[in-house]
């Protein structure tokens, strides 16, 4: 499969799995999952047809393990990034002291003023470490990386998660917890 291919898959599935279900015919069960079976029909009918083999190609290679199966292989999910009403069923776990928020230059005044807002989406997500953070950062324009104190923020009873392709997740960031890397 060419990488255009790879990118053109990649990008439908995250507009479907994560944002609008419900336009190509499909529901989102408990979890984000969607049988794959019913996902390679709705991607026939919308003229976007589809192979098993290209959706586990697609899921096997996307650089940020956005897709996963269940264990069966019979049901597919966007591990996070919602914008749609979706319960993904995360457990809260301890995180690590330290994790990272990538912006670009331009809104770094603003967040360390407010912190950081899950705006359309479920969660405000946060890497484990600075490479991934400037990845982040850089679809924004220059990247600046924020360090999140979240030792302190867990102690003080915010609840985090990490999705299936370790990004993690948490409802806010208060500006106290941010500090410019």
């Amino acid at each position: 499969m060419s990488d255009s291919r790879l990118v053109k898959i990649s990008k439908y599935l995250s507009k479907y799995l994560r944002h609008t279900p419900g336009a190509i015919g499909i529901k989102l069960a408990p979890g984000g999952w969607v049988s794959v079976d019913e996902l390679l029909t709705a991607c026939a009918k919308n003229k976007f047809p589809l192979t098993r083999q290209e959706l586990q190609v697609v899921v096997e290679l996307n650089d940020k393990k956005r897709f996963s199966f269940n264990s069966t292989g019979t049901l597919i999910r966007a591990n996070q990034g919602h914008s749609t009403e979706v319960d993904l069923q995360l457990e809260p776990v301890v995180p690590p002291d330290v994790l990272y928020h990538g912006t670009g230059h331009k809104s770094v005044e603003s967040i360390m003023q407010t912190g950081l807002c899950k705006m359309s989406r479920h969660h405000v997500h946060l890497s484990k470490d600075i490479a991934t953070a400037q990845i982040v950062g850089a679809r924004h324009g220059k990247p600046v990386v924020l360090l999140v104190d979240t030792a302190t923020m867990y102690q003080a009873g915010y609840q985090f998660y990490c999705s299936d392709n370790g990004v993690w997740l948490v409802d806010s960031v208060p500006p106290e917890y941010l500090q410019k890397n």
